[in-house]
């Protein structure tokens, strides 16, 4: 008979329900399998995986298939085998969302539980109609005898999972055809005109989530099996699907050769071998081409020319996608709602590389994203995700096996997320040689526990439709990420409220890195708030250790609901912070002497107490985060300019004509946690008093007016981390870049900025030295002076004395060095100025000429002397120049870092030359922080004289 229909059905069950035997029994009985395989004999059909056989669980979903006879027609059914065990929830959770109907295994023995109620809620969630197998029914003569135990298991699931959840072998039946009836209220008219219940009611009943059959057997002897079939016949359906294609992405694994498998389900036209699809991803649009389509059943495959809709099949030849990830018209799927909420730090062996680790274990977060490894560069260390002991066991037996890697785990942190509390306007522009883009976003607070949600309130006439939904999509398929502790960005609404493109310079992927920027650069400029995770619970222990309970609770803050009695036990439920819990399970277990049982699963997010404690201890910096840059690119002087995000507003090319009114000063509502401005450039110490919920808090406004000058370490974060995002940006535009020079102080790589159409040679004096590898140094002159705290002091009393006293500094250091020395600077105000050239001893001392800058003289003169092949350094702490400089070949050095190099110098002078250290004109004195030191009381005594 022909195959009428195809269904994609899944098998969940808390652990040792028996969820693998039954999917065993299911494939023996429709002649799928000719032996019945068993977990506790480790030669089970789906649980493939030396891992899985060795624990006796599921821990991969599994792909089988199996066809099943029908009155009208036989009907193929993929079956996907989900893993059991509450640590690997979340790849359970992503299967769902490819299901058409779920079998729901209960133990006989176990009832309702936790982990069934989960479940339950789960299916409520994504919409996926269920059927109910009761197993080990086997059993239930040792729990009373077959008849209770049916009775009582009916009563129990009709009061935890519904009325709706009735006997499926009964549904003949008139007392059953009448509580079918009852379910719907079209269907009970119909009833009470003498039509009855038929196949086709119970159907439509299921798929409506109204009605689920339950069935009880005993998976192990075969018993119920051919009754769970037929009600998966009639009660199932498969949905209707489009010519328009769209795919549903659930798992990422790699097979014994290593290549990377994408598995997904076709919702939506079709997929054909050597067919391109396009889809977003980090990095913007991507197009990649299907190498191969596989149709898995346990470890083997067929090959296939092409998968229609409605089918699961797995792909080669797709690098970028990820798990969850919508392709065509399917959007992307959000984090789920079984998530992690602890971190752990990860061990490894001594001597072994930090993040030639973290590349390996980026393999397996494709495979698992909720690890979410991270890797931080300032600690040199690793932190994953992870929801228990198991799934730590395993990752360490996976990194173990596969990369030869030995690991540990640190002690647990807790996973924060962050929001804003009040709207914001971020900006980003992107516009590199020969590329534009420029977008505006409103950033508004979100709805508790709605995530990132998308809007556009631009008008095509400002940017077109396309670019708009460019933009929607790249952030809606990219984890943001938040400014305080760099933690996940929650309930915030993003709309696209302006925009710019170029007619000839604007390509796929600029949309998307002015995006990133735009979301970063309002977050910046955001009221930030804190949230941390909270559980909800459930605990039932003896009536007599009910006041223990609660005074932990409450010392916990826990939110809690009145206590239910259920004969001598008691049961109470609430919710309260992760971080509050931790150990409470063994500490239960002690005082109520192994009696007290508890349920937990991840609630909501709330606003966190003591944010600011977190937040230093985390000790996260925006500003460095080159992954997550909140600082634009513009095009100056012919190149790529990186601009910090608070000089943005002023920078923008196009206006949006929207303003978002900050809120007053005193801030009441029911977040009860603390608003902080974030970035390098704000006053986290401007707090004020907010009063939310029962607790008071602290909040910080966002905004220029508290903004302090950067410290020197913070300001040389920010020019590496703008160099390494220029250089990035230009890599992936243009290719590797390869240095001019070849020497080892100039190992980063070089970003060219278009030479001028007719340089001009700049002019300096001719150093007397000859040598055969000559290095220059040129010198910011006025930059360096008030850089250095002695000599910006003495410019208030003489500027000369000032110019001065740096040209004997780096006469003396020039001598020892062998250094050849360009002082420069800057004239360009001066009416009528000239250039002049002097020598000073054995350095050249160069005054611009009127309406050219000590930068463009610098710029110049380093690619002049570059194209020569020489070893030349710029030292200025100006960051344009130094990017400027930087894509001229030179290398660059602060004026901290030049400071630094003359006391090693004059260090170095005292230790070779001590018997001329009083006497030489050209050399450092004893001590140059005393000369420094001096310099402003020299200078007194010469004004007063």
């Amino acid at each position: 008979m022909a195959t009428t229909e195809h269904r994609v059905i899944g098998i969940l069950a808390h652990v040792d329900a028996g969820k693998t035997t039954l999917s065993e029994a299911l494939l023996y009985r429709t002649a799928m399998i000719r032996k019945l395989g068993r977990v506790d004999n480790r030669d089970s059909f789906l649980d493939t995986d030396a891992m899985e056989r060795a624990r006796g669980i599921t821990i991969y979903s599994k792909q089988t298939r199996f066809i099943a006879h029908a009155p009208e027609g036989d009907i193929t059914y993929t079956l996907l085998d989900t893993p059991g065990h509450a640590d690997f929830s979340p790849e359970m959770e992503r299967t769902l969302r490819v299901l058409d109907l779920a079998i729901l295994v209960v133990s006989a023995a176990d009832g309702v539980n936790g982990q069934v109620r989960t479940l339950w809620g789960l299916l409520q969630h994504y919409g996926v109609p269920a059927v109910i197998f009761v197993n080990k029914m086997d059993q239930a003569e040792n729990l009373g005898g077959t008849a209770e135990v049916r009775e009582a298991l009916l009563s129990d699931m009709k009061a935890k999972l519904g009325d709706g959840v009735l006997p499926f072998d009964e549904w003949e039946d008139p007392d059953m055809q009448e509580n079918l009836a009852l379910l719907d209220e079209e269907l009970f008219e119909r009833f009470m005109e003498g039509d009855p219940v038929t196949a086709a009611d119970l159907q439509a009943l299921t798929a409506r989530k109204l009605y689920t059959p339950v069935l009880f057997g005993s998976a192990l002897k075969l018993e119920g099996v051919d009754e769970l079939i037929e009600a998966l016949n009639v009660c199932g359906q498969a949905p209707t699907f489009g010519d328009d294609f769209g795919a549903r992405i659930f798992k990422i694994t790699r097979d014994e050769n290593g290549e990377r498998l994408t598995h997904m389900r076709i919702t939506g036209g079709a997929i054909a071998v050597r067919q391109e699809l396009t889809f977003e991803n980090d990095e913007g649009p991507v197009t990649e081409k299907i190498n191969q389509i596989r149709r898995y059943s346990g470890e083997k495959y067929d090959q296939l020319d092409k998968a229609l809709a409605g089918e699961v099949c797995t792909v080669t030849g797709l690098t970028g996608t990820y798990a969850g990830q919508g392709l065509g018209f399917e959007e992307q799927a959000d984090d789920g709602l079984m998530r992690p909420v602890l971190t752990w730090q990860l061990r490894l062996r001594q001597g072994e590389d930090a993040f030639a680790a973290y590349r390996k274990l980026r393999e397996l977060s494709e495979e698992e994203p909720m690890l979410a490894v991270n890797y931080d560069e300032r600690l040199k260390k690793i932190t994953v995700r992870m929801m228990g002991q198991i799934q730590r066991e395993i990752l360490a037996d996976l990194a173990m096996k596969r990369f030869g890697l030995e690991i540990a785990f640190e002690q647990p942190s807790v996973i924060y997320k962050e929001t804003i509390a009040e709207p914001v306007i971020g900006i980003g522009h992107f516009e590199p040689l020969r590329h534009y883009a420029e977008v505006h976003l409103l950033l508004e607070p979100g709805e508790r526990g709605s995530g990132i949600t998308f809007d556009s309130k631009c008008s095509v006439d400002v940017l077109s439709r396309n670019w708009q939904r460019l933009i929607i999509s790249y952030l809606s398929g990219k984890r943001l990420k938040g400014v305080l502790t760099g933690s996940d960005l929650t309930d915030v609404k993003i709309s696209v409220i302006a925009g710019r493109a170029h007619e000839k310079h604007t390509e796929g992927g600029d949309f998307p890195q002015a995006s990133r920027r735009a979301v970063r650069q309002g977050l910046m400029n955001a009221a930030n708030v804190l949230l941390e995770p909270w559980y909800d619970f459930r605990i039932e222990l003896p009536q007599g250790s009910l006041g223990h309970l609660l005074t932990d609770m409450t010392k916990r803050q826990a939110d809690m609901k009145a206590p239910e009695f259920e004969g001598d036990r008691a049961v109470l439920t609430g919710s309260v912070a992760v971080s509050q819990l931790a150990d409470y399970a063994d500490e239960l277990a002690s005082y109520t002497k192994g009696e007290g049982r508890i349920e937990v699963k991840v609630g909501e997010y709330r606003p966190c107490p003591d944010p600011q404690s977190i937040i230093e201890k985390i000790g996260y910096d925006p500003d460095a985060d080159t992954r997550n840059p909140s600082g634009s690119v513009f095009c100056e002087h012919g190149a790529g300019t990186v601009i910090p995000w608070y000089q943005v507003p002023e920078m923008a090319h196009v206006d949006s004509g929207y303003s978002v009114a900050r809120a007053p000063r005193e801030y009441t509502g029911d977040m009860s946690g603390a608003l902080y401005v974030s970035g390098l450039k704000a006053d986290r110490s401007d707090m004020l008093t907010v009063t939310g919920g029962e607790r008071t808090v602290g909040v910080s406004r966002a905004g220029m007016a508290g903004r302090k000058e950067p410290t020197y370490d913070e300001r040389e974060r920010q020019i590496r981390a703008a160099e390494d995002e220029l250089v990035a940006i230009f890599e992936r535009t243009y290719g590797p870049i390869k240095s001019k020079l070849h020497h080892p102080d100039n190992e980063r790589k070089v970003l060219k900025a278009s030479a001028p159409a007719a340089p001009v040679k700049p002019r300096y004096a001719k150093p007397k030295t000859e040598g055969p590898v000559p290095e220059f140094l040129l010198v910011d002159g006025y930059n360096v002076i008030f850089d250095w705290e002695n000599l910006r002091d003495l410019t208030e009393l003489d500027v000369k004395a000032a110019r001065d006293r740096l040209k004997d500094i780096l006469s003396n250091y020039a001598g020892f060095r062998k250094t050849r020395v360009i002082l420069i600077f800057d004239a360009y105000k001066v009416s009528g100025g000239k250039e002049s050239v002097m020598t000073y001893h054995n350095i050249s001392v160069i005054f611009t000429k009127e309406a050219e800058t000590a930068d463009q003289y610098i710029e110049k003169a380093a690619r002049d002397l570059t194209s020569k092949k020489y070893r030349v350094t710029v030292a200025t702490s100006d960051a344009v120049e130094q990017l400027i400089i930087f894509g001229a070949g030179a290398r660059r050095m602060s004026a901290r870092e030049l400071l630094e190099e003359i006391i090693r110098t004059e260090n170095d002078i005292r230790e070779n030359f001590l018997e001329t250290q009083q006497g030489g004109r050209y050399f450092l004195q004893n001590n140059l922080a005393e000369k420094l030191s001096g310099i402003k009381l020299e200078a007194e005594d010469n004004a007063e004289g």
